[in-house]
């Protein structure tokens, strides 16, 4: 019986590789047999060394989402099929004191550039009658509000909705659109979460797993809607949250 998880003969884009989520869904996917293009700002050395060391196959790609077209030239005649948006940031204020260079540094990124490079994979793919699997990072503060986070809870939300759009629109073609939203994960983006002992130990007695996420928690979720075992699966929002939204 064909593994229904493997990748083999897949050829993936993963955006923000070079740490974090991202560098641990490129490692789990060129695990599972895919050849994985790692895109980041910065040179991604460590993730393409973590997958040498696993046997796998992987090449870097220089890319920048503070411009939201950055991946409009990036998938013609290169025989993507499976694009992993992990791309974004962070910007941290008091609502009342919220700046529009903050505003917008997170929207180009998160939400503009996500969907412009979901645009470019799909026109591709269309043309060619190609089937691929497109995955978002969402995040926990697509269904919540959050603290202190305006323009990255907007965009979260607006990824949430992009991810149903396209996947009404294109899932009659084959491209399956779905999302991941992680819970609260020990990333770089969570440090100042981490770094408060109050807002810790109130995330903490939350979580009913009782730990903060790692990295490699939302690599099999990755792998599982890249797959063919996930070919039915469309517009959904998986939480890999350790329980937080049941909650």
């Amino acid at each position: 019986m064909t593994n229904p998880f493997s990748l083999q003969g897949h050829r993936a884009l993963v955006t923000g590789a070079n740490a974090g989520l991202g560098q641990a869904i490129a490692v789990g996917l060129a695990a599972a047999g895919a050849e994985v293009t790692c895109a980041a700002r910065r040179a991604p050395e460590e993730t393409l060394a973590m997958i040498a060391r696993a046997g796998g196959t992987a090449a870097p790609l220089a890319l920048d989402f503070t411009d939201p077209m950055a991946a409009r030239d990036v998938f013609a005649g290169k025989g993507y099929d499976i694009l992993v948006n992990n791309a974004g940031i962070i910007r941290r204020a008091d609502a009342v004191e919220f700046s529009e260079a903050d505003w917008d540094d997170v929207m180009d990124v998160n939400l503009k550039a996500l969907f412009f490079t979901c645009q470019a994979f799909a026109k591709e793919l269309l043309a060619k009658g190609r089937p691929g699997k497109i995955v978002n990072i969402a995040s926990l503060l697509s269904f919540q509000g959050g603290i202190r986070v305006p323009s990255y809870t907007a965009s979260k939300h607006g990824v949430s909705g992009l991810t149903k759009l396209l996947a009404n629109e294109w899932a009659s073609n084959g491209i399956n659109v779905n999302a991941i939203a992680p819970g609260y994960i020990e990333t770089n983006n969570t440090e100042a979460l981490r770094d408060d002992p109050d807002r810790n130990r109130a995330i903490l007695a939350r979580i009913p797993a009782n730990r903060w996420g790692r990295p490699e928690d939302i690599a099999g979720a990755a792998v599982f809607l890249s797959s063919t075992a996930a070919d039915y699966v469309h517009g959904a929002i998986l939480n890999v949250d350790g329980g937080w939204l049941a909650r």
